[in-house]
C-alpha cells in the first residue's frame, strides 16, 4: 500500500530515485488509526521512505518544536517502532531521506521530529539491557469494555504491581525509565515505588510527571536490589493506554550523559542550552557552593520532577481555572472606574549583582501591570557589576514611575529595602525581590481587595515559583491568616502589600536578620495588628524564580536564614511572652515555637469513655501513666456497660495501683457526647482532656505540649498528630468541607513526610480538631455548653465542638509535637446498620444545616485545593 503527501491537489510518492506525480484521489489518506493498524513487519524501504514524506507533510510550512512533533506523533512513532527492526528501518528512512533534494518539507520534519524520534528508536535498540515487566493491576484500575488496550482508573489511587521477569529481583545500579501514556488528560504524573524487601513506603519513591503521548523518562540509581516495584500511572480518574513502559539497565557513563541532557533541555525547553555553557555553569556551582558535582547534577536533574500535590494538574489549573477568572482589559477598566479609591502602590525592590535577563524581566513585569497607579522604588546596593546601574538608568529615563536610589555602599538587604522605602510615596507598599516576577493583574487585585477592606492594614497572595525557563510550578495556595503556622514558618511571604504608614511606624527594616527580614517586618507589624487587619488573596499574585542561591530553589540553600528567622522570633516574643523559646525546626526555614507551662501546672482530666475490650483500654491506660513526663493529671475512665470479667477485673486493679485513675460507670445507650460531659461534670481538673480508648502515647511529652497550648488566652482546643498503626497518619488537623462535611487532613501520608509544605511539621491553626485527643480548657468547655448530646451523639460532636468554640473567639490549634498512636474506633464497630446509617446521614444535615457557610470556606485551607481529598491536591476544572 502507498501513503501519500498531499501538495494542493497532487500526490509526490517517492520510489528510489524517482518522482512521481498522481491524481489525489488514486491513494488514500494516512491517518493515525491507519499507522497504528498497519502491520509494518512486510514494509520495504520504499514504503518507509514514503512513512517519512507523509509526516513531513503535516509539517509543512509550520515551525514546531520537538516537543509538539512528539506530541501529535508520539503514538504513531511507537507504533512504528514496535520491535528494533522496525526502528532501525524508520531511522534508516529518515536519516537517508535529509538528503533527498525535492523534499524541503521532509528537511523540516527531519530537523524537529529527530529530537522526539531518537529517544524511541533507542528504546528498541537498547532492548538487550531491557527488564522483562509484568504488570498486574491491583487497585482503582479494570479494563476498557469498548477496548481492551484501555485502561479506565476508577478512583484516585489507580495501581499496578509491577513484576520482572526471569529475575527475582533487579540488582543496584543505575537505570533510565521510559514511559508513554495515551492519556485523557493532558498533564499527569505517574509515581513508581521500590520494594527492596520490606514492602512499600512513601520513602523509596521516585515520580515522573508526563504528558499524553510524551516520551518521559527519568534516570535512577537504585542502591539496594529491588525486589518488585508498585507503579501508579496517574492521580485521578480517567481513561488511558500505556504505550510504553521500560526499565533500561545502563552503565554510569551512559546515565551521566542522560543527566546532563535532560538538564541541558529543561522543563519544557524545546532546544537544549549549550552542553558546554552547562559545564561551566555546574562547575561555578560546585566551586562557590563547596560541594561535589554530583550532588549540584543531582540536585538539579531532580529538581525537573519536583512534583507537589496536584502538581501534575497545575497546567490544567492554569488553564482551565485561573485564565478564564482573569479580567479582560475592558472589564479592568469598567472596574477601575467604580473604584472610589485608587491607592497608590509603592513597589520597593533591592537589587544586588541581579542577572540581566532576570532584571529586565522584573521590572517589565511591573511596567506590564494593569493596575497603572503604582511606583517602582528600586534601590541598588552598589552593585559591583556595570549592567545593572546601565540598565535601571535606562528604565528611569523611560518611565516616571520608577525611581532609582544607587547606594554608594553595600549595607545588605536590610539597609537597602530601607532606601527603597524611603522613596515610597504610596499609601501602600509592595515587596518585589529582584530576580522574581509579578503576573499582570498582581497590583490590580492588589488594590481591589484593599478598596474592599478599607481597614486592612496587611495584603499577602498565593505564590508559584518559575524555574529557568519561565516554566510555573510549585504552587503554594495558602492559609487565610494563621498566626501559629506563621511562627513555625514565614508561610505569608509574597505577594506581601503593607500600608506604608505602618512600615514607618516600626522603622522599616531591621538590620541583623537579614535572610528573614521580611518575616521579622511582619511579626513586629504583629504588635499594632489585629488578625482581622490581615487579608489574604487567594490568587497567585507572584512568581518567585527559582535561580541558584536563592531561597525559592531550595530552602537549605541560605542556612543563615533559618538563623535569623530564629532571632526574629525570640526577639518578637521577649517582649509580650519572654518566657516562649524558639528552635529551629526539622527543616530549613521551620521552628518550634515552645510556650512555657504555668505554675503550678494544672490540674488536666483525661476522659476515656470505654467498654469491654480490656486490652484496648489498658494499653492506652498504661501508656499515659508509664509514659507521660506531664504528672499532673487525672484519669476518669468512662465506663459504658462493660460486662466483660476481665475488664471489670482491670478495673479494680488500674484505681488500686495508681490513685488518679477513676472509674465512673454510664448505664445508658451510647453516645459520645452524653459520656463526655458526664464525665466533665465529675472532673476536677482545670483543663478537660477528651481520649478515645484506642490511644496509645508514643512522644512523653505529649501532654505538656498540649498543655502548653491550652493554657495560653487566645488558645481554644488542641489537638495531637495521630496515627494508624501502620505509622501513617490518622489525624493532622480537620479540613471543612472535604467530604462534605470534614476529614483529616494528609490522612494516610507516612509519618516522616513534611506534607503540604511542611505543614505535617508545623504546629498551627486549623477550624477544628480530633476529639479523639483533645484539650481545652474547663472554662471554655462550659462557655460553649460542651458536646451535643441531642444532635450529635456519634460523628462531628467534636468539629461542631470546635467551631462553636472557634465562634466564641478562640483559634483551635494543632500541634506535631504530641505524637500518638489512634487504632481508631476497634471497640464501637462500623457504620453498617440501617439504624446507624440514618442516624449518621442525620449528623451529616445537621452539620450541614448549622455550619454550611463556615463547612464552604475553611480560612485555614484554600479555595483553589480540592474538597475530594485530605492531600492538598489541586481542585481540578470540573471540581471548580
Amino acid at each position: 500500500m502507498l501513503y501519500k503527501l498531499v501538495w494542493d491537489a497532487k500526490v509526490l510518492i517517492d520510489l528510489d530515485d524517482g518522482v512521481l506525480e498522481a491524481p489525489q484521489e488514486r491513494l488514500p489518506r494516512l491517518t493515525d488509526a491507519h499507522l497504528r493498524e498497519r502491520d509494518f513487519s512486510a514494509a520495504n524501504a520504499q514504503e518507509w521512505s514514503q512513512i517519512a514524506l507523509t509526516l513531513a507533510h503535516e509539517l509543512d510550512g509550520v515551525t514546531v518544536s520537538s516537543a509538539a512533533v512528539q506530541q501529535r506523533f508520539g503514538g504513531i512513532l511507537i507504533a512504528l517502532t514496535s520491535d528494533q527492526e522496525n526502528a532501525s528501518k524508520l531511522r534508516c528512512a529518515v536519516d537517508s531521506a535529509i538528503h533527498k533534494p525535492f523534499a524541503p518539507a521532509l528537511g523540516r520534519f527531519c530537523k524537529a521530529a529527530l529530537p522526539p524520534l531518537k529517544p524511541l528508536i533507542q528504546l528498541q535498540e537498547s532492548s538487550g539491557n531491557r527488564i522483562k515487566l509484568k504488570l498486574t493491576p491491583l487497585s482503582q484500575l479494570e479494563q476498557d469494555g469498548d477496548n481492551d488496550k484501555y485502561w479506565k482508573s476508577l478512583g484516585e489511587d489507580p495501581h499496578f504491581q509491577l513484576e520482572f521477569e526471569s529475575i527475582t529481583e533487579l540488582q543496584a545500579g543505575w537505570y533510565r525509565i521510559d514511559l508513554l501514556i495515551d492519556s485523557s488528560r493532558p498533564q499527569n504524573s505517574a509515581k513508581f515505588y521500590l520494594d527492596h524487601g520490606q514492602g512499600y513506603s512513601e520513602a523509596d519513591t521516585f515520580i515522573l510527571p508526563y504528558q499524553t503521548e510524551i516520551l518521559a523518562t527519568r534516570v535512577c540509581f537504585f542502591s539496594k536490589p529491588v525486589r518488585s516495584a508498585r507503579f501508579d500511572p496517574k492521580e485521578l480518574k480517567g481513561r488511558f493506554r500505556i504505550l510504553a513502559l521500560q526499565w533500561t539497565r545502563i552503565d554510569e557513563g551512559t546515565a551521566k550523559r542522560q543527566i546532563l541532557t535532560q538538564i541541558a533541555y529543561g522543563k519544557g525547553k524545546s532546544t537544549p542550552a549549550s552542553l558546554k555553557q552547562l559545564r561551566i555553569d555546574l562547575e561555578r556551582q560546585v566551586y562557590e557552593r563547596k560541594t561535589s558535582l554530583s550532588e549540584v547534577l543531582a540536585r538539579k536533574y531532580n529538581e525537573l520532577f519536583i512534583v507537589a500535590p496536584g502538581q501534575a494538574s497545575y497546567e490544567d489549573w492554569i488553564e482551565n481555572i485561573e485564565k478564564p477568572s482573569l479580567p479582560s482589559a475592558g472589564e479592568i477598566r469598567t472596574m477601575l472606574a467604580g473604584f472610589e479609591y485608587k491607592p497608590l502602590i509603592s513597589v520597593i525592590m533591592p537589587t544586588y549583582n541581579t542577572g540581566e535577563e532576570y532584571l529586565r524581566a522584573c521590572i517589565d513585569s511591573v511596567i506590564a501591570q494593569s493596575y497603572p497607579h503604582w511606583e517602582l522604588c528600586i534601590a541598588d546596593d552598589a552593585s559591583p557589576k556595570p549592567h545593572v546601574r546601565q540598565l535601571l538608568e535606562a528604565y528611569q529615563a523611560q518611565d516616571p514611575r520608577i525611581k532609582v536610589v544607587f547606594r554608594t555602599e553595600n549595607g545588605h538587604i536590610s539597609h537597602a529595602s530601607n532606601s527603597a522605602l524611603s522613596l515610597a510615596g504610596g499609601d501602600f507598599v509592595a515587596l518585589l525581590d529582584h530576580d522574581d516576577a509579578l503576573p499582570e493583574h498582581a497590583l490590580f487585585f492588589m488594590a481591589q481587595a484593599i478598596t474592599r477592606h478599607p481597614d486592612a492594614q496587611i495584603f499577602y497572595s498565593d505564590e508559584d515559583k518559575l524555574n529557568a525557563e519561565g516554566q510555573r510550578f510549585d504552587p503554594h495556595f495558602k492559609s487565610d491568616w494563621n498566626p501559629d503556622l506563621f511562627y513555625s514558618q514565614n508561610y505569608v511571604s509574597h505577594l506581601g502589600v503593607y500600608r506604608r504608614s505602618l512600615l514607618e511606624r516600626i522603622g522599616g527594616f531591621r538590620a541583623g536578620v537579614e535572610g528573614s527580614q521580611d518575616q521579622d517586618l511582619l511579626l513586629r507589624c504583629l504588635l499594632y495588628v489585629k488578625g482581622p487587619q490581615i487579608v489574604h488573596i487567594p490568587r497567585v499574585l507572584y512568581h518567585w524564580r527559582t535561580v541558584e542561591g536563592s531561597t525559592a530553589l531550595a530552602s537549605g540553600e541560605k542556612s543563615y536564614t533559618t538563623e535569623a528567622g530564629v532571632k526574629a522570633l525570640t526577639d518578637y516574643f521577649a517582649e509580650a511572652h519572654p518566657a516562649v523559646r524558639v528552635e529551629p525546626g526539622q527543616l530549613p526555614n521551620t521552628y518550634r515555637v515552645r510556650w512555657p507551662l504555668p505554675e503550678p501546672a494544672p490540674l488536666v482530666s483525661l476522659l476515656i469513655p470505654t467498654r469491654d475490650r480490656r486490652a484496648l483500654t489498658e494499653t492506652c491506660v498504661r501508656s499515659i501513666l508509664e509514659k507521660s513526663t506531664y504528672t499532673n493529671y487525672e484519669i476518669l475512665i468512662l465506663d459504658n456497660g462493660s460486662v466483660e470479667t476481665e475488664t471489670l477485673e482491670f478495673f479494680e486493679q488500674i484505681q488500686q495501683e495508681d490513685r488518679r485513675v477513676r472509674v465512673l460507670r454510664y448505664d445508658h445507650p451510647f453516645n459520645y457526647s452524653a459520656i463526655n460531659n458526664f464525665g466533665v461534670q465529675h472532673a476536677h481538673g482545670e483543663v478537660i482532656g477528651l481520649i478515645n480508648n484506642d490511644i496509645e502515647v508514643i512522644a512523653p511529652e505529649w501532654l505538656g505540649e498540649m498543655v502548653s497550648h491550652a493554657m495560653r488566652a487566645d488558645i481554644g482546643c488542641v489537638g495531637a498528630k495521630l496515627y494508624y498503626s501502620d505509622d501513617t497518619i490518622q489525624h493532622a488537623g480537620v479540613i471543612l468541607g472535604i467530604g462534605g462535611v470534614a476529614n483529616h487532613s494528609h490522612k494516610n501520608f507516612t509519618r516522616r513526610t513534611p506534607g503540604y509544605f511542611a505543614r505535617l511539621l508545623c504546629s498551627q491553626n486549623y477550624s477544628a480538631v480530633t476529639a479523639a485527643c483533645l484539650l481545652v480548657r474547663r472554662s471554655i468547655y462550659d462557655e460553649v455548653n460542651g458536646l451535643d448530646e441531642e444532635n450529635l451523639k456519634v460523628a462531628f460532636n467534636d468539629v461542631d465542638f470546635c467551631l462553636k468554640v472557634r465562634t466564641a473567639g478562640y483559634r483551635n490549634l494543632w500541634t506535631p509535637h504530641a505524637e500518638l498512636y489512634h487504632h481508631e474506633s476497634v471497640s464501637r464497630g462500623a457504620e453498617d446498620s440501617p439504624e446507624k446509617i440514618e442516624r449518621f446521614q442525620s449528623e451529616v444535615e445537621f452539620m450541614v444545616k448549622k455550619w454550611g457557610n463556615e463547612l464552604d470556606q475553611d480560612p485555614y485551607y484554600n479555595p483553589n485545593l480540592t474538597k475530594h481529598r485530605e492531600d492538598f491536591s489541586i481542585k481540578n476544572y470540573w471540581q471548580a
